[in-house]
Order: C-alpha cells, then structure tokens, then sequence
C-alpha cells in the first residue's frame, strides 16, 4: 500500500521535468532590433535575432483603444495592408524589409495610385515574428511619408523647358524648375501651398535666383553716398539697369512673334546623306545606328564601343562569373550577330558568323577547375568574336565573323577572359600595318625590323619594340608584351622570383634575366616614317644599343650585373606639313640597358629567404620608353648679356618691368598702339586733375592764402 504514493510522486516528477524540456526546446529566443522605427521612406529594414527556423513575417495595421489609451496587442492573424515584407539570411539571423506598394507622387486628373495630399501615408504597423500562432518577436513601426515633390508628368520631364527669351518671357521666379511642383525652399514657386511654404519659409533661396533682387553695387555711380570720397566720380561704373549678369531672369516684356527670313544655310534633305568611309571614321549599319564590337576603353569593358574604319584592335575583358551568363555578350545567337552594315556606297554587307567550338579552356578561365564533373555547367558561352572587314578603296566589300563557344563549369566563382578582335583585310591577306602618311601618327605602333638576306639586297621584315605588360599575377612568366605606342612614355615591369638557390648560379640567373628582356626587343632597325618601304634603306634607322658596363662582384646571396632594367629613347622631329599637319619622323633611337645588384632582404626579423634556399623573394624587372621632340628652329644661340642678366627677362624673373604699364606696351594686343598710348595718356590727365581739384589742393590752397593774410 505504501508503495503506491512513491510511484504517483515518480510520475508527476517525470511528466514535469518533460514538460520543463519540451519549453526549453521550443523557447526561440527571438528578437527585433530595434524594437520600434520611425519610418520617414518607402523602405524600412530591421533584424530578427535567434533562431528563425519555421519563422513567418506578417504585419498588421494597429489602433489604439479610446478608452485605455494603449496598443492592440501582437497577433498572427493574416492582414492586407499596402507593404510587403521579405527577409534574407545573415549568418544565423535575419535582415527583414518592408517596402511600401504604392506610388508617392501627388494624385494628378483621374489617378488612383498616388498620393491625395501631401502626407501621404500616417499610420501605426505592427510586425510580428510567428511560430504557428504564437507570436515570439513583435516590432512597432510608425510611417509617417510624405509625398515626392516631383513631377508625375512624363512629357516634362521634371525640368521646366527654358524658351528662347527673345521669342518668349520668362518668369520672375528662376528657382521655379519643375512644372505643378512645389520646389523647396523657392518661396516664389505659385505651386507651393501655404502649408508647405511654412516648411522653408525662413529658409528661402537668396539673391537673383530666389527671386530677391539684388542691391546696386558698391562701383555703381548711382550708389553714391555722402561720405564716398572725392575722387568717386572719377572711378564709378555707369550703365544701365539692363546690363547685368542677371539679364533675361526677369524678363517680363511683349512677347516677339519670328518671321520667316532668307536662310542661308544648308537645306535639310528629307533622307540623310551617307558619307563615303575614310580611315577612323565609324561604321554604320543599314539602320543608320553604330556598328558596335565589346572594346576596352579607359580600362573597362564597353559592350557597345563603335568601330572604326581601317582601325585594327585586339581586347581581351575580364569578367567574374557567379552563374551563367544569360545576355550579351557572354550568349550571343549568330541570328543576332547577323548585321546588316552600310558598305560605304549605298550597299548592304551581312554579317557571315562561323562557330568554333572550344574544348581547352585554359585560355580563357583562371582561378577555377576547368574539366571537372561538379559544379553548374553554362553550355555556348562566348568566348571570342573574330571580325574580319575585308575593304577595297572607301568600301567594304565583306565581313566575316569567327564565334568561338565553349562550355564552363563553375565551381564557385569564376573569372572568364574574352576576346574581341577586329582586322582590316584588302586583297584577302593582311598588308603591311602602317603607322601613319607619311609621318607617324601619335598612338601608332613605333615600325620595327629585323633585316632579311635577299639576294645581297637590302631587305627587312617588319616587326615590333615591346615593353612589359604585367597580368593576373604579375610574374615576368606570366606577363605579356605591348608595343612601343608613337610619341606616348611609358614604363612597365614584372616581378621575377629569385631564391638563395638562384643566387648561388648567378651566370645562369644573368643568362635568364637576360633573354627575358631581349625578347622585347628583337629588331635591328627602327621606321623612321610611319609607311616605310621594307626594301629602302633610307627609310629605316638603326637601333643603338648601349650597355652598361660594371663590375661583377658576386657574393654570399647576391649577384650583381643583372639586367633588370632597359629604358628606349626615341628622337622625333617635325619634317614637313601635310594639308595642314605636322608630320613626325624618327632621327634615332638608342635602347639603355641597366645593370644592378640583387641581394635578398633578410631584415625585420624574417630570416626564412636566408635560411631556407627554396624561399623566394620578387625582384622588379622594368621597361621604360621616353620620345624626345628635337625642335624645328632652335634659333641662334643667346648671348652671355641674355644667360645672366635677368632683370629685364620676363621669362626667367618674377618680377616683369616691361609690363608694370601693360597697356601702353608692345604687349598689349587688344587695340592698336596708338589708341592705347592716347587713352593711357588721358588716363593719366584725369588722374592730375583730380589730384589738384581734390581736396588734398584744396587744403593747400586755403594754408596758403591763410598765410599770405597773416
């Protein structure tokens, strides 16, 4: 009988502590932050802190009772109001948003989606966190929005469309810029009600443009006062109301009906005339619109660049892919890429597209696996657009267009590099390249050449003088070559890995350096005009090469004598004019090399490179190119009266006597000498008449008539 008790006590126990478990499992802990907003814009973002797991959003539009004063409690109850609520995991959290779904511009004739008055939407929500139908979280918002002070009309605009004043007044309120609009802080605007004009009624816009005339100027001769000195008269400014930098903002007279007149400019023809194609001109379509190929201008990609006629260029763009690539001009149709393009005489080429499949990515993607059976698979990708304009005269006869496509397989994120290409083609193979006619043009590759054995006669084989351009990570192995652009400095380099291991072989890590930089640089012989004939001596200027010398005094972790350094001088000068431009030629050019010393850096307490020989560190490996302009005159040589004594020189002395009296000097251009010598000369009479009508005479005319009583 005893034991019966126990086991009641055991079980009321058990069914306690499981209760106990089963709260603790399901207390969410959960969390606004902030707990109450005041929401002034259409976007209102909070947090819900805890666990968010089976959590469901909905708001609610709350009154509060007229009997206690307080807030409808939370609830889960489903409501429509006019905001929609979305969340977005952050970590374990969540970042909620309410965007309000309606338009908050003033309600115009027969418009329901707008706003009525200016205060637009005044209400009370209530955003509650749910589980099921228990309310864990709760936020209290308070909106108070205001309408848009902005123009619901599409035809203006937003913008007061200014006439011509001599045709049509304007109005004297210039801070009025939008039509039906109140536009703050313009307290002359008659479309602000006065309700909103005591918004900003003491904040009004100030001068000419609020409305507000301006007071005379203090130079003006109508601003006169009575303690203005005497000499006031002679130095004040008149003119006419009418001529101020204000004229035409408060124009209010009769409005000037044009008549028609003889005109003679050109007629407007009903079709636009098409012009015949010249080199750098753009290519149209038939439409009349750019022909447009994916270029790389100012750095960055430009999808829709126009191209130019007889402008050869080869780009490469570099885009992170986080998904598949859905628009232009990563997917491309050839039914798209099939333009019709204006020939240049009237006619019509189309576009011809031929695909090529690629199957080696490694070109185009970095950073990623390129063959792997995991990851989204992105199918016809476009990897490459190849046109090839081929030309006859000042028309194009044919285009052809190579689509290489490939298939990518992200795995995380990926960079694709594509290329965009366009040649120039005339009797279908590639002419000698020029650089310009018959001066080089700047921009322009510099014309190299490397002489070629042709029975015993001068002969060359055009190449290029490149310098560095350092990509993805910056290594000399990695790195790519540009060429040597006319009458445009530059300087690039890499970055060579070096080891305590190298430093011990220091012919080798020489040899290496060394046939690094001679790869730039392969060429004998130097265009001096930008169209040279390759079989013409005279057109061609032999490379200089000049090393310098030092000596090698290779030690413990250094080498000396690398040749990490080469800088090219070029010599331009203008040789003749041609329709009115200067044109450019190449005198001589010399290619520098400098030698320096390469130890590794051991200090600040890193001795890893000095310990472990595998440790490397990176040494700059550069190019440089610098043009020199030889001048056309340099006239005689100055005299040792010109190279010392500067007083007098304008050029070379802060202080110019020779223009202390600019108007009457020979620098004075505005006028012819002589008016500018009499006007000086009167300006210097009025300056001694007022000096003896002024008062400082006057004083000494009653001193010395005072004495003369005495």
């Amino acid at each position: 009988m005893s034991s019966q008790p126990t086991l009641d006590k055991m079980t009321m126990v058990g069914a306690l502590l499981s209760f106990l478990m089963f709260c603790w499992a399901d207390s969410r802990n959960l969390v606004f932050q902030p707990s109450s907003i005041i929401a002034t814009g259409p976007e209102i973002t909070a947090l819900l802190l805890g666990n968010i797991e089976n959590v469901s959003l909905n708001v609610r539009t709350v009154f509060t009772s007229n009997v206690s004063g307080s807030i409808e409690s939370p609830s889960c109850a489903s409501e429509e109001t006019l905001w929609i609520v979305s969340k977005e995991l952050v970590g374990k959290n969540a970042r909620v948003n309410l965007r309000l779904n309606k338009s908050l511009h003033l309600c115009g004739d027969n418009e329901t989606d707008c706003c009525p008055k200016p205060l637009c939407v005044l209400d009370t929500l209530r955003l509650s966190a749910c589980v099921g139908n228990t309310v864990h979280a709760s936020l209290l918002i308070q909106a108070r929005i205001h309408a848009h002070l902005i123009s619901a009309y599409p035809g203006f605009d937003n913008q007061t469309v200014i006439p011509n004043q001599v045709y049509q007044p304007l109005g004297s309120c210039p801070c009025d810029l939008t039509v039906q609009t109140c536009d703050i802080r313009c307290c002359c605007d008659k479309d602000c009600s006065t309700e909103e004009l005591k918004l900003f009624q003491s904040h009004c816009l100030p001068g000419p443009f609020g409305g507000q005339l301006t007071p005379v100027p203090d130079y003006h001769c109508s601003a006169q006062r009575e303690d203005s000195p005497d000499w006031f008269p002679f130095f004040c400014v008149i003119s006419p109301p009418e001529n101020n930098p204000y004229l035409g903002l408060f124009y209010n007279g009769d409005t000037i009906i044009p008549k028609p007149r003889p005109s003679f400019q050109k007629p407007v023809l009903s079709a636009p005339v098409f012009n015949i194609y010249r080199q750098g001109n753009p290519i149209f379509t038939l439409d009349d619109h750019l022909f447009t190929i994916p270029q790389m201008a100012i750095g960055h990609c430009v999808y829709n660049a126009p191209v130019a006629f007889l402008e050869n260029f080869n780009f490469k763009c570099v885009t992170l892919l986080d998904s598949c690539p859905t628009a232009f001009p990563l997917q491309t149709l050839p039914s798209d890429l099939e333009i019709q393009v204006n020939n240049g005489q009237g006619g019509v080429v189309t576009v011809q597209v031929r695909d090529e499949l690629v199957v080696d990515l490694s070109h185009f993607l970095s950073d990623a696996v390129v063959n792997s059976d995991q990851g989204q698979e992105c199918k016809d990708v476009t990897l490459a657009l190849d046109y090839t304009f081929y030309w006859k005269g000042n028309q194009i006869t044919n285009i052809t267009l190579i689509r290489s496509v490939g298939t990518v397989i992200l795995n995380g994120r990926v960079a694709l590099t594509t290329r965009y290409s366009a040649i120039f083609l005339t009797r279908d193979y590639v002419g000698d390249s020029n650089s310009g006619n018959p001066g080089y043009q700047v921009g322009r590759p510099v014309i190299a050449g490397i002489e070629s054995a042709q029975n015993n006669t001068f002969s060359v084989q055009r190449t290029s003088i490149y310098i560095w351009k350092p990509v993805r990570d910056g290594l000399c192995f990695t790195a790519e070559k540009q060429p040597v652009l006319f009458a445009e400095n530059s300087t690039s380099g890499c970055l060579f890995r070096v080891s305590l291991q190298n430093l011990a072989q220091c012919d080798l890590l020489r040899d290496t350096v060394g046939s690094l930089q001679k790869n730039l640089i392969t060429a004998i012989y130097v265009a001096n005009s930008g169209n040279p004939n390759s079989e013409t001596e005279a057109d061609w200027v032999k490379i200089n090469y000049v090393n310098s010398s030092t000596s090698l005094g290779d030690g413990d972790g250094s080498c000396s004598g690398i040749p990490s350094h080469i800088h090219i001088y070029i010599w331009s000068l203008v040789t003749e004019t041609a329709e009115g431009n200067a044109q450019r030629n190449i005198q001589a050019i010399q290619v520098r090399s400098t030698l320096s010393t390469w130890t590794l850096d051991c200090g600040g307490g890193d001795l890893s490179p000095c310990a472990d020989p595998t440790e490397a560190q990176l040494f700059p490996v550069t190019s440089s190119v610098t043009f020199i302009d030889i001048p056309i005159h340099p006239g005689p040589p100055k005299t040792r009266f010109q190279i010392n004594f500067t007083e007098y020189d304008c050029n070379r002395n802060d202080v110019c006597w020779p223009q202390l009296a600019f108007p009457v000097t020979k620098y004075y251009t505005g006028e012819p000498h002589s008016q500018a010598l009499a006007k000086g000369l009167i300006l210097v009479f009025f300056f001694i008449a007022a000096s003896v009508l002024g008062t400082p005479w006057r004083q000494i005319r009653q001193a010395w008539n005072s004495s003369l009583v005495l």
